[in-house]
Parts: C-alpha cells; structure tokens; sequence
C-alpha cells in the first residue's frame, strides 16, 4: 500500500520502519525533517509538507505528541480522500473534531519503544466494523489491533488504559517511599511487590529504580499530557478521578522537578526526593 506516516519521534520512526519492513511504499514527514534521514535511508520518501505526504495516499497515519499536533497536521492534509488513522493518544473529543473535517479511524497504541520496534503493540481501533476490516492488515504490521467501538472508542479505551498506568506508576512510587519510611530494605520491598498484582509495572522498572537511572522509553513529559488528557475527558463526562488526578499531580510536579524527558517511570524518583 502506499502509505503516508506523520510523526517520526521515539514511537513513529519505528512504526514507520515496520512499513517499510513489510513492503508498503512509505511517505514521510515529521516538524524536524532530519529526523526522516534513516527511513530515506531504507526506501521511504521524505515530504516537505502534510499535504505533499497524503497526495495519493492510501491512507495517512499519525503519531504525534499532543491533540494540538494532530489538529494542525489533520487540517494541512488538503481536501484529498485519504482518511486519517490516528495513532496518538489524542483524546475522543479531539478524534471528533478532526473527523467532522475528514474521514478518521482513531487507532491510539498500548506500549513503548520495544513493543513499536518489534511490532506488538495492542492497537485499540475506533470506527465502523467496515473501517477495521479495511485496515486491520494494516495495523497488524504494529501488533494487535482491537475494535472497540464507534469513533472516539479507540481514543477513550487508551485514557482508560493511561488512568490505570498513571495510578499504578505513582502508587508504586509511594509504596517505595513508605517502606524507606518504615525502615524496610528496598530489595526486600521490590521482591515482594514483584510478586504481587502489580507485577508487571514493577519487574518492567524495577532495574531503572535500581540504578536510578531512567532513559525514557515514553517520556514523563508524554505521560504529563496524557494523564491531563484523562482528568479533563473524565470532567467533560461528569466524573471527577480522584486517583488520576492526584497521579496527575505528582506528574506535573516531577516535569517540573525537571524529570520531562527521562522515562515516565522517574515520577518515582521525584515521590522519594520528597518523602522522608
């Protein structure tokens, strides 16, 4: 297929790659057109523009950082048929915005830089049955698409997914910092906790807690909008999230702590510097 992809940072170089891997004809663009260099490199062709990337496109896909992104990126594609497969996490009110301009398929993704490397990603699609059938084969280059219901389905299944990472991500943080306060040993408190229902986060992290380092995999900053994201859609519908919106805090607090663009997982490191 030819295939347009906008959007080449930590997540979008190597889904794109994936294209080009499975032999789609592949446009490309992204702010900083530098970026594009090694997916040139391998066959794709850079465009100076969105609407120079969608021209005859099949289709163009998106994985930008904020809802403002993707607006701007969805208006500069011009008036051609090409729908919009929206891969960021974006938001469903943002997702129907963008479609009363042209056709969308929000398609939001669940993982990080590996699982878009490797190709398994959960993709969680929004959209007519007809519009999962048509373009599964496509989402199935980046792992395993999910239809979940109508438009905006898609964007409100990744915010429901986002609470629950932001939750267990800050819980884990001030577990740690209350064992420290009981005087328990921190490799005691990982072994039972990785152990435990929270398993997953802690064993995924567990070595960059350990070292105290955190090369980002998904940037805190990301994790920062994407929890607002989730805290404002809740409101919009009447519900006030109490947990999120603390997790929320504690996020904001560690971007601030000047934690942005380490991974997401070093909100832990800003709950111990201020815990006792």
């Amino acid at each position: 297929m030819k295939l347009a992809f906008c959007g080449l940072g930590q997540m979008g170089a190597p889904m794109a790659a994936r294209l080009l891997g499975h032999g789609d004809e592949v446009v490309v663009w992204n702010r900083t057109l530098a970026r594009a260099a090694p997916l040139v490199g391998r066959g794709a062709r850079l465009a100076a523009t969105p609407a120079e990337a969608a021209a005859g496109a099949d289709a163009v896909l998106t994985m930008l950082a904020t809802p403002e992104a993707v607006e701007e990126v969805a208006l500069g594609l011009g008036g051609g048929p090409a729908p919009l497969i929206e891969m960021s996490t974006i938001g469903p009110t943002a997702v129907r915005r963008i479609a009363e301009r042209r056709p969308v398929v929000d398609a939001p993704v669940l993982g990080s830089v590996p699982q878009a490397t490797e190709g398994s990603l959960k993709v969680f699609v929004g959209g007519t049955a007809e519009q999962f059938a048509r373009w599964r084969p496509v989402l199935e280059r980046f792992g395993t698409p999910r239809h979940v219901g109508a438009l905006g389905a898609g964007a409100s299944m990744k915010l429901v997914a986002n609470l629950c990472l932001g939750v267990l991500m800050t819980g884990l943080g001030e577990a740690l910092a209350f064992a420290r306060a009981l005087d328990l040993p921190p490799a005691d408190v990982l072994d039972v906790l990785g152990e435990s229902p929270i398993q997953v986060t802690v064993r995924s992290k567990r070595a960059l807690i350990e070292a105290d380092e955190w090369p980002p995999n998904f940037k805190l900053t990301l994790a920062v909008k994407d929890m607002r994201l989730v805290v404002e859609e809740a409101e919009r519908r009447g519900f006030a999230p109490r947990l999120a919106a603390a997790a929320s805090v504690w996020m904001d607090e560690a971007e601030a702590a000047g934690y942005g663009d380490l991974d997401y997982s070093a909100v832990i490191r800003h709950i111990l510097a201020c815990s006792p």
